[in-house]
């Protein structure tokens, strides 16, 4: 419990590492494979999201599987060079970083995706073991609901306090901001599944 608020990073590395995950992280994939694929601008299709979710809404699975992956894995990315630049401290700032930069790209006046595969990803980068609890939550819950986005919040739920049992408190932290901030993206989700109007898996329409 003291380790958690003894951080060894200096204010300049810690910067570093940031601004490095958040650039990775800014990155709109979903953006830019749309507009290669001729598909036009996906923010003006569903919910104008840039993320996998919503590129799949153009029928194209392929890309939209390109996009998951290639949202998780820049953060991954974040989360691995900062580690490797810096040590592990940074690296969870590189990942924590590129989530927020995956929400909010300065590129795109600030209007990102939901997190969930740059969630992934940063758990990848930090806690990979956790990835597998996270897999093995979000299938149990969508078996029983049939909900993707339930599943999601569930898994979100569950990953900080499993790393907190573990006693990595410092990535539980900051995954635990990372899954309030995600819910705050996902509330129009939250009302559907209060409302009984989301969506389930498979359900065309």
């Amino acid at each position: 419990m003291t380790e958690l608020f003894h951080w060894q990073i200096t204010l300049p590395i810690a910067a570093a590492a940031l601004a490095l995950g958040y650039l990775l992280g800014s990155i709109p994939f979903g953006l830019l494979l749309t507009k290669a694929a001729g598909l036009g601008d996906i923010r003006s299709i569903g919910s104008g999201n840039i993320g996998a979710t919503n590129v799949l809404r153009t029928g194209n699975k392929k890309l939209a599987a390109a996009t998951l992956l290639l949202d998780a894995f820049k953060a991954t990315a974040g989360a691995v060079l900062a580690a490797a630049l810096w040590g592990p401290e940074a690296g969870i700032l590189g990942g924590f970083a590129a989530f927020i930069g995956h929400l909010f790209p300065v590129w795109l006046g600030f209007k990102g995706g939901k997190g969930v595969a740059t969630y992934i990803g940063t758990l990848l980068g930090v806690a990979p073991a956790m990835v597998l609890v996270f897999a093995l939550v979000w299938l149990s819950v969508a078996k029983l609901s049939r909900y993707s986005s339930l599943s999601a919040l569930v898994a979100m739920l569950v990953i900080p306090v499993a790393l907190w049992i573990i006693s990595a408190e410092k990535v539980a932290i900051a995954m635990a901001i990372m899954t309030i901030i995600s819910y705050w993206k996902h509330k129009a989700n939250i009302e559907r599944l209060i409302n009984g109007t989301e969506s389930k898996i498979g359900q065309k329409g």
